[in-house]
């Protein structure tokens, strides 16, 4: 297909509603994968927590209606595998900033690194990066370093469930590491090499899982820009993109009271605080929802609609009365 001027260019494809488990390169940044993907006809697209430019790995690509639930994807556990070199800092924390300090590593052994590694797991803060994407007073922290304005030191609360030394080649390691969301790696790299007292900046890094996706459902982004047309062949839908939460089938009646944000009855198997993707009776996602006591039993209180975002709808204050709807536990 060609442009006006001669050009090829790639046919566009209707918008696609789901989740996109692309494996990243490293190199681009999360942005730059996302506006590839875009050209494709994909102009509603998001992501459940990017990558640096030197990380590969897990990106979660949200695609048109999968968007919106893009705050319940990415509380997931994450894990990583990754590599360090001892010896330096860089005001980036990886081996891609300017180095800030050198000194010498041969004091610290294979035994006092892997601990100090495993140390990890007691962190229950870290420093943000000053070259990262959060902000201050509305400007990301990387804008602010570029441009040698101060800014304050942010810590932000984390967990690291598990960490352990892989391989070691001095003052080379690689390492591996399961997360909660939102933590920087190579912060963590960064306090040990203060703790060591030798510096140390993180020289690669792998997500091989942002939970609850692998890198063994990942696809290339090279193979899809080579084949656009398998593009939504390779989309997990909606009503399989969060797994960890029941999928609970409607009949028509509640189906279309949800479609104005009615709080519908849940059958007698729902727990309060449970969280479902309700559907109609076709399995198509309708909204996700929380089960909350109301009535002697339990309603779901619709916490994002879809495909028309309904809005909560009241008559003189009180729940619409509806029907019992018919639970399914697929998906």
């Amino acid at each position: 297909m060609q442009d006006q001027r001669g050009r090829h260019t790639r046919p566009a494809l209707p918008q696609l509603h789901g989740v996109l488990v692309l494996d990243k390169p490293s190199g681009p940044t999360s942005t730059a994968c996302l506006t590839a993907i875009k050209r494709l006809g994909q102009k509603k697209i998001g992501h459940a927590g990017t990558l640096d430019p030197l990380a590969a790995g897990v990106l979660v690509v949200l695609l048109g209606e999968a968007t919106k639930i893009a705050p319940y994807v990415m509380e997931g556990e994450k894990a990583y595998c990754g590599s360090l070199r001892l010896g330096l800092a860089t005001d980036t924390y990886d081996i891609q900033g300017a180095v800030t300090s050198e000194a010498p590593f041969e004091h610290v052994g294979q035994a006092e690194l892997a601990e100090a590694v495993a140390a990890w797991t007691a962190e229950t803060q870290q420093e943000v990066p000053p070259y990262s994407a959060a902000k201050h007073q509305g400007r990301p922290l990387y804008e602010l370093a570029r441009k040698g304005l101060a800014a304050p030191v942010k810590r932000k609360d984390i967990s690291v469930f598990d960490a352990r030394l892989e391989h070691v080649a001095l003052p080379s390691a690689t390492f591996r590491v399961r997360v909660s969301a939102g933590v920087y790696i190579r912060s963590l790299v960064h306090s040990l090499g203060k703790r060591l007292g030798c510096g140390a900046v993180m020289t690669a890094l792998t997500r091989e899982a942002s939970r609850p996706f692998e890198l063994r459902q990942a696809h290339g982004l090279e193979d899809i820009l080579a084949d656009p047309q398998s593009l939504s062949e390779r989309i997990i839908p909606i009503e399989k993109a969060l797994p960890h939460w029941r999928n609970v089938a409607l009949d028509a009646a509640a189906a279309a009271l949800v479609r104005q944000g009615v709080r519908v009855r849940a059958g007698t198997e729902a727990v309060a605080g449970e969280c479902a993707l309700l559907c109609d009776e076709d399995s198509r996602p309708l909204a996700l929802a929380r089960a909350e006591e109301a009535d002697g039993g339990h309603r779901w209180a619709i916490l994002r609609g879809l495909f028309g975002d309904p809005q909560p709808a009241r008559r003189g204050g009180r729940t619409v009365p509806e029907r019992t709807p018919t639970p399914n536990t697929g998906g």
